[in-house]
């Protein structure tokens, strides 16, 4: 995490929101001071945590990109496997919005539409059309073996009403406030024991560098944690990121690999209706390539 460290609070709050802030439009700025001690760090009031919240959700990049990425599937125990994905990305009236398509060790492309805002939506393509994803398909992995799933992606709790700041506490060396976000009554998707999500938000950047499912029982049964972060075209983006399953310990980190900004792409390609329709690449001229 130590580019993280490095990096300006205008970089780092915009640049976390998973693929929806994966490419954020940002400012140069010095780096950040040493972080000051918890006890100099006051616990927000409820407005103060609202405003961190409402700031986060409007993170994003106003414009169109293109990304190549890979989930790299990284099992406790096994070799690791490698699956290709590729997203394009915009914003809309209700908010940030992608569409992804990722490809499986059968060979099949996978195709999602995420849909941010204050009522967060996802679809995906099945049997040609485009379905409304249910509650209990948002916890389904994007392929087959992998950690990552549409519910990370679409990260639904941070519209969850009354969400509480319950302590300061330090991650990766940095004070951070730690949100907790509880399902309402309506969210019960079948099979997945659920009761909270933990978000601990940077106190200077208001990004959460860390998050946590729990299940149940309390237990923690997921951690998705930045790892690390790239200037591309001027803006930053998320370079990679790892989500772990904390029963079996097997980890799937998502890397990207190329990226294309300041596209123009139609609005039309980010609708359900569309979903069942091909799209190509930026030419390959346009994108960047980053690495794994």
């Amino acid at each position: 995490m130590a580019r993280y460290r490095r990096v300006a609070p205008a970089i780092v709050r915009r640049a976390f929101f998973v693929l929806a802030g994966l490419a954020a439009c940002v400012r140069a700025a010095a780096p950040p001071a040493q972080p000051a001690p918890l006890a100099q760090i006051g616990k927000p009031d409820a407005a103060e945590a609202a405003r961190i919240l409402e700031q986060f959700r409007q993170s994003g990049i106003a414009g169109h990109y293109f990304l190549e990425f890979e989930l790299q599937q990284m099992p406790r125990r096994g070799e690791t496997k490698v699956f290709t994905g590729r997203l394009w990305g915009s914003r809309n009236s209700l908010g940030a919005v992608e569409r992804i398509n990722v490809t499986g060790a059968d060979g099949v492309e996978r195709r999602l539409l995420v849909q941010h805002g204050l009522t967060p939506m996802a679809w995906r393509l099945k049997e040609g059309r485009a379905e409304p994803l249910p509650a209990a398909a948002l916890f389904e992995a994007l392929v087959p073996g992998v950690e990552l799933a549409a519910f990370d992606l679409l990260m639904p709790y941070l519209s969850w009403p009354d969400p509480t700041v319950e302590r300061i506490l330090r991650v990766r060396g940095r004070p951070a406030h730690e949100f907790l976000f509880r399902p309402p009554p309506d969210f019960a998707p079948t099979g997945v024991s659920l009761s909270a999500v933990r978000a601990c938000f940077d106190t200077q950047y208001d990004a959460p560098v860390q998050t946590e499912w729990f299940a149940a029982d309390g237990s923690v049964t997921k951690t998705l944690t930045l790892v690390d972060l790239k200037k591309v075209s001027g803006q930053w983006i998320v370079k990679s990121l790892e989500v772990r399953d904390e029963a079996r310990r097997d980890k799937t980190r998502l890397v990207v690999t190329g990226a294309a900004m300041n596209l123009m792409l139609p609005e039309s390609m980010f609708t359900p209706a569309a979903l069942d329709r091909a799209i190509a690449a930026p030419p390959s001229e346009q994108v960047i390539p980053l690495g794994r």
